[in-house]
């Protein structure tokens, strides 16, 4: 964990409420005494709090199950060394992440799984941007950005041609996007990332998982908007992943999008929310939202998105502000597969030719860009 030293409010000392009493936690709106009033209660489950554990054992670690609790709440003994990580404050206002789109880039980008896939699969198709995961670029084993792409321009390591344009996606499993966060200042990895000249990059993912308590879920809020802020400011164009619980989240997100933030666009990370469930109590509700209340015009980039009912859906509500990054191409093109209107066709084409057939369909389906 990388500690930040920056001051807390002065008036109030941060102090662990006593198991997860709101009336007493540093993040509670109701508390009069909160130094960081934003949270309006506890979550309707908390089954993956430690803090059933956490009464310190006679001889033991006196901060007792919140040493190896993975949770970060208000009730911890250590949640000032957390906060003092993100920067002393829950707030987004005041964290910057200013940049402009690049020119050029198509409604629809197919993201890849391995680096040598674009030649084998781009040919005849000369599509206008391809996507790879963090995991094909930073190793979560040893923490550092991996050899074959350290210190080269994306666009060479991808194999693309003139116009083509390369784009990061920067998601993944907890422990590649929790690596990141702890070695990412020591071991400079946003100016790695800058240095291989991705023309957009999709900042990290911090989970809100509906079994954590609200302290987790403001802290990783927070941890996304300043990965991707430390990008920016890096000269990357970088985009912030949005992820929420409440109708708060989404109107806390709204609101830093209004202000001086200068988000080039936002992006969502769907590719968890597989569910019908997910999409209709979750996700698309939060969609509709957004549509209606961020800044008129600011693009929204969806990754994940692979069922056209849904990325029809999505264009609805977003038209030509919408991007649509998704693996499913290439994935059906393994199996000779393509992309359909009535879903998945086996038709043991060829991989390139299969691959070409599902990228224009997942196109088709969105409005076109003015030109």
């Amino acid at each position: 964990m990388t500690v930040v030293d920056l001051p807390f409010p002065a008036r109030v000392p941060l102090v662990p409420a006593a198991g997860c009493d709101c009336g007493s936690c540093p993040f509670w709106a109701g508390n009069p005494d909160a130094p960081e009033p934003v949270c309006s209660g506890c979550s309707s489950a908390c089954s993956y709090c430690g803090c059933s554990r956490g009464r310190p054992v006679p001889g033991g670690d006196p901060r007792g199950g919140c040493a190896s609790c993975p949770v970060r709440c208000g009730s911890r003994t250590d949640i000032s060394e957390w906060m003092g990580d993100v920067g002393g404050t829950l707030a987004l206002d005041g964290t910057r992440v200013p940049g402009t789109l690049p020119a050029g880039l198509p409604a629809f980008i197919p993201q890849v799984a391995s680096i040598p896939a674009v030649p084998r699969l781009d040919g005849q198709l000369r599509w206008g941007a391809y996507a790879l995961g963090l995991r094909r670029v930073f190793s979560w084993r040893t923490h550092q950005v991996y050899a074959k792409v350290k210190g080269r321009a994306a666009r060479d390591v991808l194999g693309l041609g003139a116009g083509q344009l390369a784009v990061l996606a920067m998601y993944g499993d907890d422990p590649l996007v929790e690596g990141w966060w702890t070695w990412r200042r020591a071991r400079g990895l946003a100016a790695e990332i800058a240095a291989q000249e991705w023309d957009l990059v999709l900042g990290p993912n911090y989970s809100v998982y509906g079994d954590q308590p609200r302290a987790e879920h403001l802290i990783n809020m927070r941890r996304s908007a300043l990965a991707a802020a430390e990008l920016a400011a890096e000269g990357v164009t970088a985009v912030p992943n949005l992820y929420w619980y409440r109708l708060e989240d989404l109107r806390r997100w709204a609101s830093w999008a209004a202000g001086d933030a200068g988000l080039p666009a936002v992006a969502v990370n769907v590719q968890t929310m597989r569910s019908r469930g997910d999409w209709d109590t979750w996700l698309y509700p939060g969609l509709c939202w957004l549509a209606e209340n961020l800044p008129a015009g600011l693009p929204v980039i969806l990754t994940g998105l692979s069922r056209p009912d849904r990325i029809a859906a999505a264009a609805a509500l977003l038209g030509t502000r919408l991007t649509v990054v998704s693996q499913c191409p290439y994935q059906y093109a393994a199996h000779g597969a393509v992309m359909t209107g009535a879903g998945r066709a086996d038709l043991h084409a060829q991989p390139a030719d299969a691959f070409a057939a599902s990228v224009r369909y997942a196109a088709s389906l969105l409005p076109p860009r003015p030109a």
